[in-house]
């Protein structure tokens, strides 16, 4: 027998300290993390700029500049502010909390894999709005409830499955995968079970998507984000101890059971509100944490260049599926589940290489 592979050692940390909210939020800030990070918005602002300019209705920088100022004419508020605005801030919103959920999940099982797709957080989150659809017939504010539910009971199921050696490493995410093949074998059943047209409309939710989303659920992920995001950044540099292992963590004074407790819960919550804002959108969460990591070349979590790396992806991708296959766009989950799935490839015969050598 081969033995057991050996991890790679971590690079080394650098950049310096910075401290924020009169101390309180501390972060790393190195050129390579600030390098992602403006990169990352400038993909942002340019995929916004030409989100809210082309498409069947052309618009100039100055009738949508007039018309977010309010001075537009009718057909262009319905443009901009109906049609193409809200699917813009969603997809950036959506891109960050995935990004930042995958981030905080992959640093607190210490394992790649450890994203909310993956270990079934978002199958929850699918399976709880399919309750909704099918079972209650639930409008689209009863379906995000019912995908926020969801994903937060599948968590907690999770977690405690594998609370007997504490929720790090392989055990988390194998039991993960367990529980969301399972409910994705419950999410056929409910599809099979609903009348025609429920079920159509099941099935196009389960693909993940930002058309015929408004300001609802904007309004709903800002105020998940505005919440949840600054208790992840202010836990920032505890969780990155944390990958240390729990010994040498609380060794260095860090309250390992509450800030485990604390990350994981604001984890599930931005995954469960970005999946109730757009459906499931497979692989942002597992790949854009780990792309925002390697280009950082950061051995600790880089959780603001992940939420903009996120987004940028998200925004472009959305922007590429309804630019291409306009008339008829297809979803953006399928795109990043396309491309997540190539991902996944590559780093899975990264990781078989690397053990190899």
């Amino acid at each position: 027998m081969s033995a057991p592979p050996r991890p790679r050692p971590a690079p080394p940390v650098t950049g310096r300290l910075v401290r924020l909210a009169g101390g309180r939020v501390t972060l790393r800030v190195g050129p390579r993390s600030v390098a992602v990070g403006v990169v990352s918005l400038l993909v942002v602002v340019v995929g916004a700029v030409v989100s809210l300019t082309t498409g069947e209705a052309p618009l100039s920088l100055v009738e949508v500049g007039e018309t977010l100022v309010g001075q537009g004419s009718r057909s262009t508020e319905f443009v901009v502010l109906t049609l193409r605005l809200p699917r813009l801030l969603l997809a950036i919103g959506v891109g960050a909390a995935l990004a930042v959920s995958g981030a905080v999940l992959q640093s607190l099982s210490r394992n790649v894999l450890g994203s909310p797709d993956v270990i079934g957080f978002t199958t929850g989150a699918a399976t709880g709005a399919l309750v909704a659809i099918v079972v209650l017939g639930a409008t689209t504010l009863g379906t995000s409830v019912g995908a926020l539910i969801g994903g937060v009971v599948t968590a907690l199921v999770v977690v405690g499955l594998a609370a007997g050696r504490g929720t790090q490493g392989l055990r988390l995410v194998l039991i993960g995968i367990g529980v969301g093949a399972m409910l994705l074998a419950v999410n056929s059943w409910l599809i099979t079970r609903a009348a025609l047209q429920t079920a159509v409309d099941a099935q196009a939710w389960l693909l993940g998507d930002l058309s015929n989303r408004g300001w609802t659920q904007v309004v709903a992920l800002a105020v998940a984000l505005v919440l949840l995001l600054p208790i992840v950044l202010a836990g920032a540099r505890r969780l990155a101890l944390l990958e240390l292992g729990d010994r040498p963590a609380g060794g260095l004074g860090v309250d390992v059971t509450r800030t485990r407790n604390v990350a994981l819960l604001a984890a599930v919550g931005l995954a469960a509100a970005a999946t109730a804002a757009a459906g499931p959108i497979p692989f942002l969460a597992l790949a854009a944490p780990q792309i925002a990591r390697r280009l950082s070349r950061s051995a600790t979590p880089v959780l603001v260049p992940s939420a903009l790396l996120g987004a940028a992806m998200l925004v472009v991708s959305d922007l590429a599926v309804t630019r291409l296959f306009a008339p008829v766009p297809l979803p953006v989950g399928v795109a990043t589940g396309l491309l997540g799935g190539l991902y996944l490839i590559a780093l899975l015969v990264r990781m078989w290489r690397g053990s190899t050598t």
